[in-house]
């Protein structure tokens, strides 16, 4: 994908938008750093905040074995999809490198327990019961999307919060594409004119912007409508969108 845009409008940290898309239902995807290693879709994955990784293996799986003798070093793979359908539909990628290795059963609990809490999930009742629990400690984290890619310590990546849109995104962009195809279209005159042939999608939205997704015979590119100042919550973010509109009529609350 291609950013159109010179001059970069602002756009959340790096170590927020990996913050982001791990707090998302990505898909994952374990990858043993050995030449050799296939890729591993677990039963079930969680990033914690501080950047370590609970996976979920059956346990005759040969990973579980090869983690129990000595740690191992893994690659863990988050991919954060668009939730429109696009043709090019991942939006980025989180890679987490570091240590795989089981934790004994007390331990075990605890965690579920704990995921539980927050990302209640029927698959980990499984653990103790066919499958364990791994924990990935990470060394290193890495965040590729249109913004660029950039290395980030997980300490960086435990102090950052997620956007407070991330939940939120999936829906709002969801019913957006389905129910007003006309915003769309409205929001299309902020585009280069050069791509305003493509297929014009929405594909983001964080506290500082929204993205669009430009479909084209020349590729795909995306484009960031940037607010006129950061948002926290629904009421200002109609304010931003009717201000990208050119709506004349905006409430006191989004002035």
């Amino acid at each position: 994908m291609t950013q159109t845009s010179l001059r970069r409008p602002p756009a959340p940290a790096p170590a927020e938008r990996a913050k982001t898309i791990a707090t998302r239902d990505c898909p994952g995807t374990l990858v043993p750093t050995a030449q050799g290693g296939e890729r591993v879709v677990p039963v079930l994955h969680h990033v914690h905040a501080g950047g370590s990784v609970s996976i979920v293996l059956p346990d005759e799986h040969p990973l579980l074995a090869r983690a129990a003798d000595a740690e191992v070093a893994v690659m863990f793979e988050l991919a954060d999809h668009a939730p429109v359908d696009l043709r090019e539909p991942v939006r980025g990628l989180v890679w987490i490198t570091g240590w795989l290795r089981p934790l004994a059963d007390a331990a075990a609990r605890a965690r579920v327990v704990a995921i539980a809490e927050t990302r209640p999930d029927p698959r980990l009742l499984d653990v103790g019961h066919g499958a364990s629990l791994l924990r990935l400690t990470p060394a290193s984290i890495v965040l590729a999307d249109a913004e660029g890619t950039h290395s980030l310590r997980p300490h960086m990546f435990s102090a950052a919060s997620p956007d407070p849109f991330a939940h939120y995104e999936t829906q709002w962009l969801r019913h957006l594409e389905t129910e007003h195809a006309d915003v769309v279209g409205q929001l299309a005159r902020h585009v280069p004119e050069e791509l305003r042939g493509g297929r014009i999608r929405p594909l983001g939205l964080d506290r500082f912007g929204l993205r669009l997704r430009v479909e084209a015979d020349s590729g795909d590119h995306d484009v960031r409508l940037a607010f006129s100042r950061p948002v926290t919550d629904p009421a200002q973010l109609s304010g931003e969108i009717r201000r990208l509109l050119g709506c004349p009529f905006l409430t006191r609350q989004s002035d």
